[in-house]
């Protein structure tokens, strides 16, 4: 067949045609088929959506950029709040109750380093920190009041671990999430057996002496033996607390909770008392 040019110039236009179209973008759909920006279909385009909600998508940047703002500024603030008390002179690292005292207790706590811990190095260590950035050294304003934070911070973490039974319970909490003094200890970690009939034991002991004429003989005696409970059981509590036994390091922990609280009581019994009041305070 032979073509003619006003036929051949009408095939190739549509040629032409049909190519444009294999090769163009795929067609948008209709601004009303687009949803709303938060949720983007791949087939709706930006452009789109911004002609159907511009205000949305410009607060949705505005809202994005202010909250990076935000995050950014509170980051500055956290690094400056954590690096204030730092600033002062001979602060000590307050990341917690070990790192504060970097002399005596350099390891950390168990079972990288003893559970027994020398209080008198620990109380040479804390009068120097105590020497180094106390309150009285700077006058009125900001310095002074982090001087003060940070004095009772350093009296916290030596009252603390200068006591079995308070860096026991320090431990377990801060680094295992057992806390024994919580208001649900009585069920959660209840007292064992063996030591709740010794504890009973105690209690009827003062109650068949108490009021007789040799009662106060009978108290300092069992002070006595309380003690030795005590010392047993921080014995025990360290053995545990070193070679990573948690569970009978808080079986332990509650044993001397009670322990503790018999020695006060028999502190403050007093002659003709038949019984001792028994209060966890510690």
């Amino acid at each position: 067949m032979v073509l003619r040019a006003p036929s051949l110039a009408r095939s190739l236009h549509r040629a032409s045609r049909a190519a444009k179209l294999t090769t163009s973008t795929p067609r948008q759909l209709p601004v009303s088929s687009c949803r709303d920006a938060s949720t983007l279909s791949p087939s709706c385009s930006a452009a789109t959506v911004f002609q159907k909600h511009p205000q949305t998508l410009t607060a949705k940047r505005i809202h994005a950029s202010s909250g990076a703002m935000m995050r950014r500024a509170a980051s500055t603030k956290s690094t400056t709040s954590e690096t204030s008390s730092s600033s002062l002179v001979g602060a000590p690292d307050t990341t917690n109750h070990y790192t504060i005292f970097p002399q005596t207790l350099p390891a950390g706590p168990p079972p990288h380093s003893p559970f027994e811990v020398s209080v008198s190095d620990l109380r040479r260590e804390f009068l120097q920190l105590q020497g180094a950035v106390h309150p009285d050294k700077y006058p009125s304003g900001a310095e002074k009041q982090r001087a003060e934070a940070l004095s009772a911070r350093i009296n916290e973490a030596y009252r603390t671990l200068s006591d079995p039974l308070q860096r026991a319970q320090y431990l377990l909490r801060e680094w295992h999430g057992i806390d024994v003094t919580a208001e649900d200890a009585s069920t959660k970690h209840a007292l064992d057996a063996e030591t709740l009939m010794e504890v009973m034991e105690v209690q009827e002991t003062i109650e068949e002496v108490g009021a007789s004429p040799e009662a106060e003989v009978e108290i300092e005696a069992l002070k006595d033996e309380n003690q030795d409970r005590i010392a047993g059981c921080v014995k025990a509590l360290t053995e545990a607390f070193d070679r990573g036994d948690v569970e009978g390091a808080r079986v332990e922990c509650v044993k001397l909770r009670f322990w503790y609280s018999v020695g006060e009581g028999l502190r403050e019994w007093e002659p003709g008392s038949t019984e001792i009041r028994l209060v966890h305070g510690q």
